[in-house]
């Protein structure tokens, strides 16, 4: 049941809340043996600040729920490819998993860096429901236009 596909289905909900929000539809939640911990979508928009990022504010969320300031036992889930900065967020909280679903040709960290920005014990996986998460993204940006 606590499939990587079960934990991406909950990051997608969160992404389609931050689409009705007129936000870029990313989720992300962060996971401790098998229990969502948190759960965040982007507020670029609302809170009117660049590094409001799903990952930052799930971060956030987890490391003041778990009252710690690393997460080695951690998955996060992200539907879309992390960026650098929430790279180095993920990198310097020693997230142990990272799963995301659609690649980021634009702004994803492979676009800049073709070595791991993660954390080098940091277990990644990619493609995790990719076509449901990398749909949601361009329907998004294809209303936009």
């Amino acid at each position: 049941m606590f499939t990587h596909e079960y934990f991406m289905r909950h990051a997608l909900h969160e992404a389609e809340e931050a689409y009705e929000k007129n936000e870029v539809p990313v989720g992300a939640i962060v996971v401790i043996e098998n229990k969502i911990i948190a759960k965040a979508h982007n507020q670029v928009e609302l809170l009117n600040d660049a590094t409001a990022h799903a990952e930052m504010l799930a971060l956030t969320a987890a490391f003041n729920f778990l009252g710690t300031k690393y997460l080695p036992e951690a998955t996060l889930y992200v539907t879309v490819e992390p960026c650098l900065m929430c790279c180095g967020a993920l990198y310097w909280g020693k997230v142990g998993n990272i799963v995301y679903g659609a690649s980021d040709e634009k702004n994803g960290f492979q676009k800049f860096t073709s070595t791991n920005p993660f954390h080098q014990k940091a277990i990644i996986i990619k493609g995790v429901l990719q076509e449901e998460c990398a749909f949601l993204m361009k329907s998004f940006f294809k209303n936009k236009r």
